[in-house]
């Protein structure tokens, strides 16, 4: 089989190096890749959002899978497209796809049928939205209505701080016009929770639980960046509140989802909050998070490219879908600098892959055999272990045999979810 994966960061490299262990594939290529996916796909120069050039090629190299990793080519369709010219693809149509591409939408939908989130109000007009802030509890949830890199949501523990978010936003125009209109929400407290599933439009089979990093620097402190780090499973995560999640708000999104007209097929990512009055819903993405996929697609035991298939053609209900015991730890390796200003082109050299680790690469670049940083987050150095504080270790100790002088992580990576394991 052909497959091609649309995308080129680490998410991306996850998904190939998994569907890699499918005997039958004979050739992946990714779109537009990049020069340490080059290891394990054919790379081809071609962007992402770039719809038609990524159709004429699967035509011209006769696809027989296409996997839509990124939220952009999503949202604006590129399934639909590959789709009309009757090639089979994993990941929602643009109409399910807005589940993630609009913020107001997905308030909207869970207000409507009752799914469990923090209270909010939409806002299309500055004044208004300032006004609103005047006596609005305090922290507030500033967040963009459209994408934004996974940067357009800003926690305000200020009116002022609030105010110069949505100024940023709607009058700055700082995510252009994803932030032309604007949700303010209720601030929840609680654990944080990350679940991907996959469903078919009826069937809902998560996968295993993780804990993201979202922040820049060790303690949760600095800037919200694309994520640090991440561990599996999450140990918030119980059983009880995954049957509860379950009840109350996956298999109601995918029901609310058929309900409007836009069944959800591919990846439906679940950013949830375990707050004292049970689980509640933060945002849902369209697809496989980053860096969530580094740590949950090395702990699935059954074939990821079958079960993206039962996924496409709504036999979900008959796959495989099984996960480890196990545990895994992804340390990010970005750019000093990153998420503002950082300097690009450093020569890496990284150990290889083991039965137990795994570099992603999300951001390098070929100079002949010399693979060079390129871009903010670079590595994703992935461990697994039979217990969480292994993972961590052999993680951080994979860490150290990367050599990349321009390189940069968070030293407490899985702290907080090994301190909730001694609880």
């Amino acid at each position: 089989m052909k497959i091609l994966v649309v995308g080129g960061g680490g998410r991306e490299h996850a998904i190939i190096k998994k569907i890699k262990e499918n005997p039958n594939v004979t050739e992946i290529y990714a779109l537009p890749g990049n020069g340490g996916i080059a290891a394990d796909a054919v790379c081809v120069n071609i962007g992402a959002k770039d719809i038609p050039a990524i159709v004429a090629f699967a035509k011209e190299q006769k696809i027989d899978f296409a996997v839509v990793a990124p939220d952009d080519p999503l949202v604006l369709g590129a399934v639909d497209a590959l789709q009309a010219e009757g090639i089979p693809c994993f990941g929602p149509e643009a109409k399910a796809a807005i589940i993630e591409g609009s913020k107001v939408f997905s308030k909207n939908l869970m207000k409507k049928y009752g799914i469990p989130t923090a209270s909010y109000e939409v806002f299309t007009e500055l004044d208004a939205a300032l006004r609103y802030l005047e006596t609005a509890p305090i922290p507030t949830v500033v967040k963009a209505d459209g994408l934004a890199l996974g940067k357009g949501v800003i926690i305000a523990q200020t009116r002022e701080e609030a105010k110069a978010a949505v100024r940023s936003m709607m009058e700055d125009k700082q995510f252009g016009e994803s932030g032309s209109r604007v949700v303010i929400e209720e601030f929840l407290t609680g654990p944080e929770v990350s679940v991907l599933a996959f469903t078919d439009g009826n069937v809902v089979r998560p996968m295993v639980s993780s804990m993201d990093h979202k922040r820049a620097l060790d303690n949760d402190e600095g800037l919200n960046t694309g994520g640090m780090g991440t561990v599996a499973p999450n140990p918030y995560y119980t059983p009880e509140v995954a049957a509860e999640c379950m009840e109350k708000i996956f298999l109601p999104t995918v029901k609310a989802m058929n309900a409007e007209g836009r069944t959800f097929r591919g990846c439906l990512y679940f950013g949830l909050m375990i707050t004292p009055d049970g689980p509640k819903v933060i945002e849902y993405n369209c697809r496989f998070g980053d860096p969530e996929t580094q740590v949950v697609l090395p702990l699935m035991e059954s074939d990821l490219l079958d079960v993206m298939m039962a996924t496409a053609n709504g036999t979900l209900t008959d796959a495989d879908v099984r996960f480890s015991e196990r545990s895994a730890c992804c340390v990010i390796v970005a750019s000093k600098g990153y998420p503002v200003k950082y300097e690009s082109g450093f020569p890496m050299e990284l150990p290889k892959d083991s039965e137990n680790g795994f570099i992603y690469v999300a951001g390098a670049k070929k100079d002949g055999e010399q693979l060079l940083s390129a871009g903010g987050r670079v590595l994703g150095v992935t461990a697994v272990a039979d217990t969480l504080d292994l993972a961590i270790a052999k993680a951080y100790d994979r860490v150290q045999k990367v050599k990349f002088e321009n390189g940069y992580y968070r030293s407490d990576i899985g702290a907080r979810a090994l301190q909730a394991l001694k609880k």
